[in-house]
């Protein structure tokens, strides 16, 4: 492998906590082979995310895609469910802990957004642009 542009990679995994875990080595694993390296922490955190809720709120097995090009990394998560999600408001006086995911995901990717189909399913994606590698440290 070794480039950056052209390729896709994807997996299906059930509606169960371990999934989650699964799908953050997935993307680690394929930016890894795709040399992309830095990229690894935004988009695992962002899949995270994204896998929680498809397991939490649609109940379905999801699909999770990663995408790369030239410039930028696609990551979407499609489920079952054709609900569309909707972001939590967050505010001082709010003690749960929950519901902040898509806040989460729209501070660390570049663009996101959800595509709904006919076939009673959702994909929601996040876009990140591909970073140069940190000079290593000698």
């Amino acid at each position: 492998m070794g480039t950056t542009s052209g390729w896709t990679h994807q997996t299906i995994l059930p509606a169960e906590p371990v999934s989650v875990a699964k799908a953050r080595d997935f993307v680690s694993a394929h930016l890894l082979d795709h040399r992309l390296p830095q990229m690894a922490d935004d988009v695992r955190l962002v899949v995270s995310e994204l896998a929680t809720n498809a397991m939490v709120h649609a109940g379905t097995p999801f699909t999770v895609t990663l995408t790369g090009g030239e410039q930028s990394v696609l990551l979407t998560v499609r489920d079952g469910s054709p609900l569309e999600p909707v972001p939590a408001t967050a505010t001082p006086d709010r003690l749960d802990t929950g519901g902040r995911g898509l806040v989460i995901v729209d501070m660390v990717s570049r663009t996101w957004g959800f595509d709904t189909g006919g076939d009673r399913a959702k994909s929601v994606w996040a876009s990140f642009d591909v970073r140069p590698r940190e000079p290593s440290q000698g």
